[in-house]
């Protein structure tokens, strides 16, 4: 029998993520002991609201257990995220995985980490790199100007936003995209469900953050 491995999926958020994590767990398959850690754990909702982006800080948004969206503040929940970290490798678990496609300059984990913007950017760049355009769908306006992925002279990007948690702008965003040869759902918020329906609507290959992190996952144990 297989050894079972355990496995910290960490939000950005507050832990648990049920709107999350099973979706992985499944497609991942059997031999894990998943445990969650989250950014925000043990703040009370005064203190979350304290941690919106200030100035020229980057955008990020999670769901919280009772289904509130929030817009975080890039540096701030680094910080969080590290002593989370920290806290894991302490533990000695097997693999952690960050449950964010948002970029954590200098945020680091002795235990190995499959951390999902990059992930999502080195499989995008393989697809693209040929100068197919690419179409990138992020939950806020703001991250749109915010983002890493650019046209470069060979690979046009293009870029639209509707959150995985709030609204109806899904189906307009996908259309705003179909121009594209790839789509990309760059939130790990997004669910299969929202991938059929932006790939219906499309009618193009579409990438799905949190099944692309899953698979990697799934290889490594």
């Amino acid at each position: 029998m297989a050894p079972t491995r355990t496995v910290a999926f960490v939000t950005i958020g507050q832990s648990p993520r049920p709107d999350m994590v099973p979706e992985m767990l499944g497609w991942i398959g059997p031999g894990v002991t998943p445990i969650e850690a989250g950014a925000l754990d043990g703040l009370d909702r005064a203190a979350i609201a304290g941690l919106t982006p200030r100035q020229g800080e980057g955008h990020l948004i999670c769901r919280l257990p009772d289904g509130a969206e929030v817009v975080l503040g890039q540096r701030e929940i680094g910080r969080r995220l590290q002593a989370r970290l920290d806290d894991l490798d302490a533990r000695g678990v097997y693999l952690v995985v960050v449950l964010c496609t948002g970029h954590f300059e200098g945020v680091r984990s002795k235990t190995l980490m499959v951390e999902a913007q990059r992930v999502i950017d080195h499989a995008v760049d393989a697809l693209t790199e040929d100068g197919r355009s690419v179409g990138v769908l992020v939950p806020l306006r703001e991250q749109m100007v915010e983002h890493s992925l650019r046209s470069d002279g060979q690979r046009t990007v293009l870029y639209s936003h509707a959150s995985p948690y709030s609204g109806d702008r899904l189906v307009q965003a996908a259309g705003e995209l179909a121009g594209a040869d790839l789509v990309v759902m760059h939130c790990m918020g997004y669910t299969e469900e929202m991938r059929r329906r932006v790939a219906a609507v499309t009618g193009k290959p579409v990438l799905l953050a949190r099944r692309v992190v899953a698979d990697a996952v799934a290889q490594l144990l």
